[in-house]
């Protein structure tokens, strides 16, 4: 049985939003750090903390999540590609994010296409 620990912390963090909590614990990992930070830059979340056994990373919220999710499967986009995906997922121009994975890290859209860069879709936010 396979897990997906981007897909499990990212509904975590969007069911304890959905229901008021001011933090939250999610599985770690290097992949969930870098969103997290991508998402802590973006001013989605206050802050993120691992826990000194290395299996749980302590989000604390800000309550400004409408709705976060990974995107599965995770689709190959072309830097001048992001449009497309952008009015898949967002429900808006220019409001959310698209977290992305690309050689030169992970990133949001923006940042992508500023760098001349494609990658792999991993999330959004807004």
């Amino acid at each position: 049985m396979q897990h997906d620990l981007l897909v499990d912390a990212l509904t975590i963090i969007r069911n304890a939003e959905f229901v008021g909590k001011k933090e939250c614990e999610v599985p770690s990992s290097n992949l969930v750090k870098s969103v997290l930070d991508v998402m802590k830059k973006e001013g989605y979340i206050e802050d993120f903390s691992e826990r000194e056994d290395g299996r749980k990373i302590v989000v604390k919220l800000k309550g400004k999540i409408n709705d976060c999710k990974a995107i599965r499967p995770r689709f190959a986009v072309k830097k001048d590609e992001f449009e497309k995906f952008e009015k898949r997922f967002l429900p808006a121009r220019n409001f959310g994010i698209l977290i992305v994975s690309t050689p030169k890290g992970v990133m949001t859209q923006h940042e992508a296409r500023k760098l001349g860069s494609g990658g792999r879709v991993l999330a959004f936010a807004y």
